[in-house]
Order: C-alpha cells, then sequence, then structure tokens
C-alpha cells in the first residue's frame, strides 16, 4: 500500500501544499484530522484503545473513531470513512459537527473536526487499529482522565476537556 498523503494547511487551516505521512509527522507540519464520539441511548459513549502497533499514542484510550483527512478529503466524508474502517459502522444519519480544534501541540499539529453521531453496536473492530474498545458514561471518563490522564491520547484528553462532555452533555 502506498503512503498516505496529506494536505498540509496553515493556522487559519488553508491548504498550502501536500506531503506524505511521514514527511509531515516528522517536520510537525500542521495538517487535518477528525475524532467521532459514538453515543448510546443510555448516553455513554464508545471509547477505543489504540492498537499497540500505530505509529502514535500506542495502547492509549481514544474518541471512538478518530483519523487524519486525506489530501483532497473533506472533514464529513473522513469522519464516515473513519467510522467505517475502525468500528465497520454506518450511522443512519450523519455525524453531527460539533466544534473544531486548532492545530496546537495536543493534538499533534492537525486541526480537528470533532462530531458525535449515535450508535448501539455491536461494532466490528478494525485490529490494525484497536485493540479494544468500551462504553463509558462521560463522568466515569472525565474522572480517569483526571486520575490517569497519561492512559488517553493527547488529542482526546484535549477535545474532551474543551467540549465539556463529563458535564452531562
Amino acid at each position: 500500500m502506498s503512503e498516505e498523503i496529506f494536505d498540509i494547511v496553515n493556522e487559519r487551516d488553508e491548504v498550502v501544499g501536500r506531503a506524505p505521512r511521514r514527511e509531515v509527522h516528522a517536520r510537525g507540519l500542521m495538517h487535518r484530522a477528525v475524532h467521532v464520539l459514538v453515543f448510546n441511548a443510555q448516553g455513554e459513549v464508545f471509547l477505543q484503545k489504540r492498537s499497540m502497533t500505530k505509529d502514535k499514542s500506542p495502547g492509549l484510550w481514544d474518541s471512538s473513531a478518530s483519523g487524519h483527512v486525506d489530501s483532497g478529503e473533506d472533514y464529513e466524508t473522513c469522519a464516515l470513512r473513519e467510522l467505517a474502517e475502525e468500528l465497520g459502522f454506518k450511522p443512519s444519519r450523519p455525524p453531527q459537527r460539533l466544534f473544531k480544534l486548532a492545530a496546537c501541540p495536543q493534538t499533534d499539529q492537525e486541526h480537528v473536526w470533532v462530531y458525535r453521531c449515535q450508535g448501539e453496536g455491536p461494532f466490528d473492530l478494525n485490529p490494525q487499529e484497536i485493540e479494544r474498545g468500551e462504553w463509558a458514561r462521560p463522568e466515569a471518563i472525565s474522572k480517569r482522565i483526571e486520575v490517569v490522564p497519561q492512559e488517553f491520547a493527547s488529542a482526546f484528553v484535549h477535545l474532551w476537556t474543551r467540549g465539556g462532555f463529563g458535564s452531562g452533555s
């Protein structure tokens, strides 16, 4: 498989070039990503534990699905693609766009759109991406982040605290 190509963007999230994934990460260039939070009818959020083979944040807890926006792809298309690739899930309605995080060290220089959708599972987890998954109440996730933040990917901690999810969203 050929290496992924990402759009390089500036601080306003405007495309200024393209480069292979390896180069974008090695040089700390700004690029794009999505995070999707899947909530069930009980208000729980599905979290994934990232595979140990991942190049970023291996073995850490993260959003239900997340990933890089490919060159020329829009954020919503990427969100749907990541749900399918990682969870084998196609929501009945498009994910709801919640908010955007500007590229920063916590997001590994990614401009991130955060989405939310409804789903009940069970999901067909991609073992190359995900070690395992679990449902958790938002309040419990916030408490775990307070106690053991090192168990979570930095971008997830950043979006979770910025989004105020543990306060009963």
